[in-house]
């Protein structure tokens, strides 16, 4: 069993941040809620627990309809015209000074994302820099906002006019952040939202909702219009009439497939963007190096205890190289220190919920049932913890895998004997999800191959994939996904654009030959 250090218990040092915070009874510190520029309490609480212990650290004010309506309407009424009215530039050194308090505030932020999110001390601290990186760095979305000028010479119906063709903003974005970047996606959907010149309100993660609301705060404090900006802490189950509202123009998610499916059906005519499922494939040829191979793959497995959409879940070896490169996954798993991530040497933490947990051993012991074997972990180690775990199956009964046809939320990885590339992608696109893959190769015309064969948004060559800030673009084919998020790439799902045709017939503008 996990060791854990002691009670698990949230202290908000900063006294900016600690301000809009009261304590309960009990003891429990209450977050209060955004909405449109006052901080919410209400009468009704909901309980925040830590996946360190599972004890209760906080609780956040449950919104009524009522409240939920009126931060809608806000928004649709006076916030999308707040923010909109607000000068790009005033918008950008906005964001810049939340990212120099969101430095200042560092020590809080990562404290709740290790309490709260169960990250590792040097995970909560990389997805803070990351948070900041993307604030810098909204000078790249900017570069998105334009148009274009077209004359109207090419068409008898247009000729003595032109258009000027603009992109503006959708006016209201839904925007649902998953738990496992809490911060960073909060970030992330806001920021790009907000700088065209939309309204954001923001569906955090149940499990994990303190950082969003300390976000808030942070922009508050940054001189972010007030109206524009909502923190909506409803469970999920009761977002069906948020997500139908007709107010709002563009919906972000970052969640599961399942989720992505009911809120498009549930969405009716929307713009969306949505990174959904995963599970990633890493396919390794014969000329690969085992030990490069295995440790970078290794960290795809097990870093945030596989809780990343990216993550790798399957390793197609060709078989020359199969039986080092196992040897050398095995060797890089055993490293790994699983506990509480309140420590400084752990490597990796729990798992966000019990029932996650529980589903690692099922998927575990269906391999198994299919002639699959255990070759490292497999084990839980307590309610939220589990061993990183790599199961070897023959490749003939990889798609009958409960692990093939669903993705499980953690580090669990199967590996596999092919004969060549051929079969591995055959295997690779068979899944529903087609998130990102990897190849580890030094035959460049095979890279090539794979590169061009492989269904699924992105392709990392001898790596892992890591979607990072998002520099380079990410975002999912077939059921991982609609639309790509990264710098200046997610602008075309938030504006729509505009044409605004002048017509200069019989003004003697144009004099045709």
């Amino acid at each position: 069993m996990i060791e854990i250090k002691g009670k698990v218990k949230i202290e908000v040092k900063s006294p900016e941040l600690s301000s809009i915070l009261k304590t309960g009874p009990d003891g429990v510190p209450l977050f209060p809620t955004f909405i449109n520029g006052q901080w919410y309490m209400g009468d009704n609480w909901q309980d925040v627990k830590s996946p360190i212990d599972l004890s209760v650290i906080a609780r956040t004010p449950r919104l009524p309809s009522n409240i939920t309506e009126q931060a809608i309407e806000t928004a649709y009424r006076e916030g999308r015209w707040a923010i909109r009215d607000m000068p790009g530039q005033r918008r950008l050194d906005v964001f810049h000074k939340a990212a120099d308090l969101l430095d200042k505030f560092r020590e809080d932020f990562v404290s709740i994302l290790v309490a709260n999110a169960g990250k590792t001390i040097s995970a909560a601290n990389g997805e803070v820099n990351s948070a900041i990186e993307r604030l810098r760095r909204l000078d790249f979305d900017v570069k998105g906002v334009h148009g274009d000028y077209v004359p109207g010479d090419w068409s008898v119906d247009a000729l003595e006019s032109e258009a000027i063709v603009k992109r503006e903003p959708i006016g209201v974005v839904l925007a649902i952040v998953p738990f496992n970047y809490p911060l960073f996606d909060t970030v992330n959907k806001i920021a790009y939202s907000a700088i065209a010149g939309n309204a954001v309100l923001i569906k955090p993660a149940s499990a994990d909702p303190l950082v969003t609301i300390l976000f808030a705060r942070v922009l508050e404090l940054a001189g972010f219009p007030a109206k524009a900006l909502a923190v909506l802490t409803i469970p999920g189950r009761d977002m069906g009439k948020v997500v139908s509202d007709r107010r709002i123009g563009a919906i972000s998610l970052t969640g599961s497939t399942e989720t992505g499916i009911e809120v498009i059906r549930e969405a009716g005519i929307k713009q969306f963007v949505m990174e959904l499922g995963g599970g990633d494939p890493a396919i390794v040829l014969n000329d690969a190096d085992p030990k490069w191979a295995a440790q970078r793959i290794a960290i795809g497995i097990y870093s945030y205890a596989g809780q990343r959409c990216d993550a790798v879940k399957f390793i197609f070896a060709e078989p020359n190289v199969y039986d080092q490169l196992k040897a050398s996954l095995i060797e890089e798993l055993s490293k790994v220190k699983v506990g509480d991530p309140r420590s400084p040497d752990t490597t990796m933490g729990p798992l966000i919920d019990e029932a996650t947990a529980d589903e690692v051993i099922k998927a575990t012991q269906d391999a198994v049932s299919k002639g699959g074997k255990v070759l490292y972990g497999g084990r839980k180690l307590g309610p939220t913890y589990i061993e990183p775990t790599l199961i070897e199956i023959d490749k003939s009964k990889v798609k009958d895998l409960y692990l093939y046809n669903k993705e499980v939320f953690a580090a669990i990885t199967v590996l596999v004997k092919v004969n060549d590339l051929d079969e591995a992608i055959e295997l690779a696109n068979g899944r529903r999800y087609g998130l990102d893959a990897a190849i580890f190769s030094n035959d460049i015309s095979k890279i090539r191959k794979a590169a061009r064969l492989l269904e699924v948004g992105a392709v990392y060559v001898n790596d892992y994939p890591r979607h990072g800030i998002g520099y380079y673009p990410f975002g999912g084919r077939k059921d991982s996904g609609i639309g790509r998020e990264g710098l200046g790439y997610t602008l075309e799902y938030v504006t729509a654009y505009k044409a605004i045709v002048y017509s200069y017939r019989g003004k003697g503008v144009w004099r045709y030959s």
